[in-house]
C-alpha cells in the first residue's frame, strides 16, 4: 500500500471513527443553554447523551451482521444519511423529550461508521500492524475533544447551540462523500450470511464464546465507562461548580485530550519493546492507583479546578495505552466475523458508557464527588475482570506491532 494511499485510508477511517466522539463533545459547552431554552435541567440534558450512548449501543449490534452480509460500504451509506435527517430535526425540537429521541435516531446513524471503521482495520490491516493502526485511529479519534467542544463553545456564544447541529450534519455528508469515492470495498458480500435471528444470535454467540474476546473487551469497555463519567459530568463541574465559561470549558477539554493523544501515540513507540498484553496490564494498575487517589482528594474536599484536571489527565493517559492494545487484543482471533466481533465490543463500550452518563446524572449537580466514584470504580471492576478472566484464555494470541505470537 501506498504510502500517501495509507495515510488518506487511515484518515477517512479516523474521520468516521471520531463522528460519534465529535457529535458528543461539541454540544456539552450548550448544557446550560439547553436547558434554558427547552425550560428543563442541566441533569435532563445530560439524558440526551444518554440516550446517544443508549443508540449506538444498540445500532451497533444491527450493523454487525449487516456489514458481514451486505459489506462495509452500503450499511455505512445508511447510517451517514440517517444521521444527516437526524441533525436536521434537532433544529426543530421544542422540547426536551424530542431532543432526547433525536440523540437516538442520530447515534443509531453514527454507529455505522464507529463498527465499519473498525471492521475495516481488521479486513484492510494485518494482525501485526493492526495495533499501531488502532492507535493512528485513537490519534485522529482524540483530536475531536480538542476541536468539538472549543469551536462548540465559540458557535454556542456566537450563533446558539442549534448551530452545533447544522455543523454535524455538514460534517456528515463531507464524510458519505468521501466514503463513496475514496474509501475501498474491504469485505466481499456474503449473500449466503443470514439476517434472521437465530444465526445472528449463533454468530454473537460464537464471538462471546471467545474468551480472549470478552476479557479484552470487558476491560476496553469498563475503563471506557470512566470516560463517559468524566465527559456526562463536566458541563456541571466545569461551568457551575468551577464557574469556567463556555469558551474555557472548550479548552479545558482540548488540555486534556493531549494526554488521551499522547499516550496513544507513546503507545506506538512502547509497543516495540512490550506486548499489548503487558501494556494493558501495567497501564490498568496505574489506572486504579490515579483514580483511587483523585477519590480520596474529592471525599475529603481537596480538589480544586487545576488538581480535577490534573487527575483527569492521568486517567485518560492511561486509557489512552488501554484501549487500542486491548482492542487489538479482543479482535486478534477473528477474521471472518471481525464485523460482529467488533460491533459486539462498541455495544458493550457504548452500553457501559450509557450506565455510566445516567449513574452521574441521578447525582447532585453540586458536587464533583460522582465522576471519580464512577472512574474509580470503572478502573478497579476492570482490573478484576482481567485477573479473573484471562485464566480461561488458553491460546492467546498476542498483537504486537512487531510480531504475533502465541502465549499460554
Amino acid at each position: 500500500m501506498a504510502k500517501k494511499q495509507h495515510f488518506y485510508l487511515i484518515l477517512i477511517l479516523g474521520s468516521l471513527a471520531a463522528l460519534g466522539p465529535f457529535s458528543i463533545d461539541m454540544y456539552l459547552p450548550g448544557f446550560i443553554d439547553i436547558a434554558k431554552d427547552l425550560h428543563t435541567t442541566e441533569s435532563a440534558v445530560s439524558l440526551s447523551l444518554s440516550s446517544f450512548f443508549i443508540g449506538i449501543s444498540a445500532g451497533q449490534l444491527l450493523y454487525g451482521p449487516l456489514l458481514d452480509k451486505y459489506g462495509r460500504k452500503k450499511p455505512l451509506y445508511f447510517g451517514l444519511v440517517l444521521y444527516i435527517i437526524a441533525s436536521l430535526g434537532c433544529l426543530a425540537v421544542t422540547d426536551i423529550n424530542q431532543l432526547i429521541v433525536l440523540r437516538f435516531v442520530q447515534a443509531i446513524g453514527s454507529c455505522a461508521t464507529a463498527v465499519a471503521s473498525v471492521a475495516m482495520v481488521r479486513d484492510l490491516f494485518s494482525v501485526e500492524e493492526s495495533p499501531k493502526v488502532f492507535a493512528s485511529l485513537m490519534l485522529v479519534i482524540a483530536v475531536s475533544p480538542m476541536l468539538a467542544p472549543t469551536a462548540g463553545g465559540y458557535l454556542i456564544a456566537a450563533l446558539g447551540w442549534k448551530y452545533v447541529f447544522v455543523f454535524l450534519g455538514f460534517m456528515a455528508l463531507l464524510m458519505l462523500l468521501a466514503s463513496v469515492f475514496k474509501l475501498p470495498e474491504s469485505y466481499k458480500p456474503d449473500p449466503a450470511y443470514s439476517l434472521k435471528p437465530k444465526p445472528i444470535i449463533n454468530s454473537f454467540l460464537s464471538v462471546l464464546r471467545e474468551p480472549q474476546f470478552y476479557t479484552y473487551a470487558l476491560i476496553s469497555s469498563i475503563t471506557f465507562s470512566g470516560l463517559f463519567a468524566y465527559v456526562s459530568a463536566s458541563p456541571t463541574v466545569f461551568m457551575k461548580i468551577y464557574e469556567v465559561s463556555k469558551t474555557g470549558y472548550g479548552w479545558i477539554f482540548a488540555l486534556l485530550s493531549v494526554s488521551f493523544i499522547g499516550s496513544s501515540q507513546i503507545n506506538s513507540l512502547i509497543l516495540r519493546w512490550f506486548s499489548s498484553k503487558k501494556i494493558v496490564q501495567w497501564a490498568l494498575l496505574a489506572q486504579c492507583i490515579f483514580s483511587l487517589i483523585f477519590l480520596i482528594f474529592a471525599l475529603n474536599n481537596w480538589l480544586n479546578l487545576y488538581s480535577t484536571i490534573g487527575f483527569i489527565a492521568l486517567f485518560l493517559a492511561c486509557l489512552g495505552l488501554i484501549n487500542p492494545n486491548a482492542a487489538a487484543l479482543s479482535l486478534a482471533p477473528f477474521s471472518k466475523n471481525a464485523g460482529s466481533a467488533s460491533a459486539l465490543m462498541g455495544a458493550l463500550q457504548m452500553g457501559l458508557g450509557a450506565l455510566a452518563s445516567v449513574m452521574v446524572s441521578l447525582f447532585s449537580e453540586h458536587s464533583v464527588l460522582p465522576m471519580p466514584i464512577v472512574m474509580t470504580a470503572a478502573a478497579f471492576v476492570a482490573m478484576f475482570c482481567l485477573l479473573f478472566s484471562r485464566r480461561f484464555i488458553k491460546h492467546e494470541v498476542e498483537a504486537s506491532a512487531d510480531a504475533t505470537v502465541a502465549a499460554h
